[in-house]
């Protein structure tokens, strides 16, 4: 009997099974059938052909762009603050978030965040600036590391202290 009678679905499904014997009693009771496997693609499951390698070859993945490009194989860089600034971050956020415009020791400017409340970046500083974006800040790659050079720590800091270069406060008797 042939199969033309059948979606595509089930063909490839009796196709794939060949111990399942196709016969008239086993459509008409439907108790015994099985539904079709379930496919999510109509390509076959084999790979690519000689040929169709051969006419095009496969092509690398493309490397992922640096989310800190002047920072590449450089955990942090020193840098003088040319300029300090507020800026207001993407849509959903309000805030002013403190940024500094430095030049890295590399010749590069970029324009970094400083992290935490309240700081004593000024015209002249030298800093120490590592990679890592402001996710709501446009345009902003780099972190100013806290409690380096001439960057002080965050004052009364008692939580995540290393993060922002505060020493443990001395215990009170």
């Amino acid at each position: 009997m042939p199969i033309n009678f059948l979606s595509p679905l089930r063909a490839l499904f009796f196709i794939t099974r060949p111990s399942f014997s196709l016969s008239q009693s086993t459509l008409s009771s439907s108790s015994s059938f099985l539904p079709p496997v379930r496919l999510f693609s109509r390509t076959s499951p084999a790979g690519a052909t000689l040929m169709q390698l051969k006419r095009k070859p496969r092509q690398p993945r493309r490397a992922r762009h640096a989310i800190s490009p002047q920072m590449v194989d450089r955990p942090q860089m020193k840098a003088v603050c040319l300029k300090v600034g507020i800026t207001k971050p993407k849509k959903p956020n309000s805030a002013e978030r403190k940024i500094a415009k430095v030049r890295l020791s590399s010749g590069k400017t970029v324009t970094a965040y400083i992290p935490g409340e309240g700081h004593n970046v000024q015209q002249h500083s030298v800093v120490l600036v590592r990679g890592g974006r402001s996710q709501d800040c446009p345009g902003v790659r780099y972190h100013l590391i806290r409690g380096a050079m001439d960057l002080g720590g965050v004052i009364n800091r008692l939580t995540s202290r290393s993060k922002y270069g505060t020493k443990k406060p001395k215990a009170s008797d």
